[in-house]
């Protein structure tokens, strides 16, 4: 079982990027499909989910209004859309699948992607 993140990269503020999350090996349809990020000597931050169907979906409040978590289960993908990035949102961008209970929560994760880094500049 393997999630491939990419999508990351270095940009300026206000620009945008979108991250992808492939899966292999597995079937995660029927997942939530979340997003977290890494700042070097922090916890790892919940980002944003989505439900299997994706008819909901959940962001920290920093971000709504500038991401957008989407899936493809066709693909057994998802994606992140982000926009109007800041420096603020510079992190390691993880993607995760399927918690145990509270979606937010890394540690109710049990399949994690490697992390794809995006670097705001101001």
């Amino acid at each position: 079982v393997q999630l491939q993140a990419s999508g990351g990269g270095l940009v300026q503020a206000g620009d945008s990027l979108r991250l992808s999350c492939a899966a292999s090996g597995r079937d995660f349809s029927t997942y939530i499909k979340s997003w977290f990020r890494q700042i070097p000597g922090k916890e790892r931050e919940f980002v944003a989910a989505i439900s299997w169907t994706g008819s909901s979906t959940w962001y920290l409040d920093s971000v709504k209004g500038r991401f957008t978590i989407s899936r493809d289960n066709a693909k057994n993908t998802a994606y992140l859309q982000m926009n109007s990035l800041k420096s603020e949102d510079t992190a390691v961008y993880y993607c995760a699948v399927g918690p145990h209970g509270g979606l937010r929560v890394m540690d109710e994760y049990d399949y994690w992607g490697q992390g794809t880094q995006v670097t705001v500049s101001s």
